[in-house]
């Protein structure tokens, strides 16, 4: 998802750019936790289990996250 969402090194990216791509890790994290905890509730598979396989996939995203938001208060430094 990020080489695909991310413009290449000579394109220029705006803030609302950013803005948009924040705003779509942020609701692909919340849906992928949703949708993996339901489904592990109804395969009978516990939460600590399906938390430990999750994690890292969670961390990538989150890492992504953190990128984004850095990159958001370079171009925006009064926010």
């Amino acid at each position: 998802m990020t080489e695909a969402s991310e413009p290449q090194n000579n394109e220029t990216i705006s803030a609302q750019d950013i803005a948009e791509l924040l705003e779509e890790y942020q609701q692909y994290r919340e849906r992928l936790l949703n949708e993996t905890l339901e489904t592990a509730k109804r395969a009978k598979i516990s939460q600590t289990a399906t938390m430990a396989r999750l994690e890292p996939e969670l961390a990538k995203i989150d890492s992504v996250l953190e990128q984004l938001r850095q990159r958001q208060a370079s171009l925006n430094p009064n926010t």
